[in-house]
């Protein structure tokens, strides 16, 4: 799919999106229509894989599919009663016993589709098949939790299309993936009078909305990147339409880019170009997981052997896991945990054995800027703080890079976006400052334009780390005059990010205005302040005045002043009136 198509495909689901979600909250709305996104992603992945696996089987149950359906249209019939057309086939009680569910109540009505006859038709080699697809996909959905069946239900208004959504969510969070993925859905309160007072006023809510969202996505063709791209464009304009909200989730790709194509270069030697392997990457703060998914499409496939997030909003937490389901990522190849990062409540993470502990070639990160927390006594002789002291209570910005930090490898980089006041502020932050570059862990320091983000106005910074660092040097690039301004926030375009990334690239220094190398003797005698303005500016330098020049003008000036008021005077001594002093 082309940009021009990907855009139209964004407006259209942004336009449903504006048009159904009424008097609710924006933050509601958007996790109804991603879920359905979500769930429409994963059916037609199963039913393509289904398709490919059954083959010619799967092929004569479309062709009965068309041939009921036909039937069923000449009558003007809305809905398939099972009852009626399975005993065609003598096939009744099976249909009944595939559409029973997990709570043994079959649905009156459902959709009739090709997956679900071959179900029927097939009861012994279900399980084979699931096993297949768990084999391929990672996952299995029921013929009658699959989007289409779905689609028409709520195309036909069904009366039973709220509980089949619900009985779908909860088999998928419990039953379809190899690992778990408990509470998927766990914000999406199909009971919520937001969607309608009453039982038939959400059903018909949510036929509405999945029918829009269907018919959009039908003027579309169908790519593997379709609904993953769709999504992130959504998460983009829910963020752009949250404010400060969209902090907690949401990183703006153009953001997002530069990071990660400064962590897959190679640590030891940028200039070399991207790393063949990366050993684990990881994201502590991951919102949306866009940031995760940013790095893997700027590798090759496979080159990544495992992928770590960590979220402690809820919500958020939620959106990650099916954003990276939706972008094709399989279940084994990523683990995302719900938690806090600066208590550290990740098993995972809390290893002491330094042979067993996870250590990561990429950290990537966009955590809460100046986040207040509650540092302990206990914290204080924490693993990841003992050798730095604990960031302040007013502001955890430096708690969270060396909760970060720790994991990196020796072989690692580390990019993180933080608030300019971490480069210059005192106490316990220039203690922790002092201690990184005195270790020479700081290898470049990046500062952005204000106004990127959705969540605040301030120009941020990027803070790029290494173990592994050669250079006796800090790289400070001064981006914050290259953008392009937009409706809402200022715009970084290809260009200025390709200037950025060079810059870091090839260690290059531009003429101090731009960038430029400062040695560490240079950042001592400055106090180990790391502020951008004391060693690149981008003002435009003051025209040199000569002394000499300006005494000679200012004596002309005096003496011109000087013989207009003696013929002032002179015109005053005529008319009879007292003359200036």
């Amino acid at each position: 799919m082309n940009d021009t198509q990907q855009k139209q495909l964004g407006a259209t689901l942004w336009a449903i999106a504006d048009k159904l979600r009424g008097a609710m909250n924006p933050d509601d709305f958007r996790d109804y229509m991603l879920s359905f996104l979500f769930l429409r992603y994963l059916s037609d992945n199963y039913e393509d894989a289904a398709k490919k696996e059954l083959g010619g089987d799967y092929l004569q149950c479309e062709e009965y599919v068309k041939a009921v359906k036909s039937e069923k249209e000449s009558k003007n019939a809305t809905t398939v009663n099972f009852s009626g057309f399975f005993r065609m086939e003598r096939l009744e009680e099976r249909a009944k016993e595939i559409l029973a569910g997990d709570n043994g109540n079959a649905p009156e009505t459902t959709a009739l589709t090709p997956l679900l006859v071959w179900y029927a038709k097939n009861p012994d080699d279900v399980a084979m098949l699931e096993k297949q697809m768990r084999r391929k996909l990672h996952y299995v959905i029921k013929p009658h939790y699959l989007w289409s069946n779905i689609y028409e239900l709520a195309r036909t208004q069904s009366d039973g299309l709220l509980k089949t959504l619900q009985a779908g969510f909860k088999f998928i969070e419990n039953e379809s993936f190899d690992s778990a993925f408990q509470g998927l859905f766990s914000e999406v309160n199909l009971d919520s009078e937001k969607l309608g007072k009453n039982y038939p006023a959400r059903n018909s809510m949510l036929c509405t909305i999945i029918t829009e969202i269907a018919e959009g996505l039908s003027k579309f063709i169908n790519e593997t990147d379709l609904l993953g791209n769709a999504y992130e464009y959504l998460i983009g304009q829910f963020a752009a339409g949250s404010g400060k909200k969209a902090g907690e989730f949401y990183t703006p790709q153009q953001v997002s880019t530069i990071l990660s194509r400064i962590v897959i270069l190679d640590s030891h030697d940028p200039s070399s170009g991207k790393r063949q392997k990366i050993n684990n990457l990881l994201d502590f703060a991951c919102g949306s997981a866009s940031l995760l998914i940013n790095v893997k499409e700027h590798l090759e496939p496979n080159s990544i052997s495992k992928i770590y997030g960590q979220e402690k909003n809820i919500t958020t937490y939620n959106l990650a896991r099916m954003n990276m389901l939706l972008h094709g990522f399989k279940s084994t190849a990523f683990q995302i945990f719900h938690g806090d990062s600066l208590i550290n409540d990740w098993d995972i993470l809390n290893e002491m054995n330094p042979a067993k502990k996870l250590e990561c070639d990429a950290v990537v990160a966009n955590p809460p800027f100046s986040y207040r927390w509650e540092p302990t006594e206990e914290l204080a002789e924490d693993f990841r703080f003992k050798s730095y002291g604990l960031a302040p209570k007013s502001a955890a910005d430096f708690a969270f890079l060396l909760h970060g930090f720790h994991f990196l490898s020796e072989n690692g980089t580390m990019a993180i976006i933080l608030p300019h006041g971490v480069l210059f502020r005192g106490g316990a932050e220039e203690k922790i400052r002092k201690k990184l570059l005195e270790k020479d862990y700081i290898d470049t320091i990046i500062g952005l334009p204000s106004n990127l983000f959705f969540s605040t106005g301030i120009p941020v910074c990027i803070l790029v780390l290494k173990k592994c660092k050669k250079p006796d040097d800090v790289l400070f690039i001064n981006a914050s005059e290259y953008f392009e301004k937009g409706k809402r926030q200022k715009v970084l375009l290809p260009e200025h990010i390709d200037k950025i990334v060079d810059t870091y690239q090839f260690r290059k220094e531009d003429d101090k205005k731009y960038s430029r190398r400062v040695s560490m003797e240079e950042i001592e005698k400055n106090g180990y302040n790391l502020n951008i303005s004391r060693y690149v500016s981008t003002a435009v330098e003051e025209e040199i005045i000569d002394l000499a020049d300006v005494k000679k003008n200012l004596d002309e000036t005096e003496e011109t002043i000087k013989k207009a008021k003696a013929r002032h005077n002179q015109f005053l001594k005529e008319l009879g009136l007292p003359e200036i002093p």
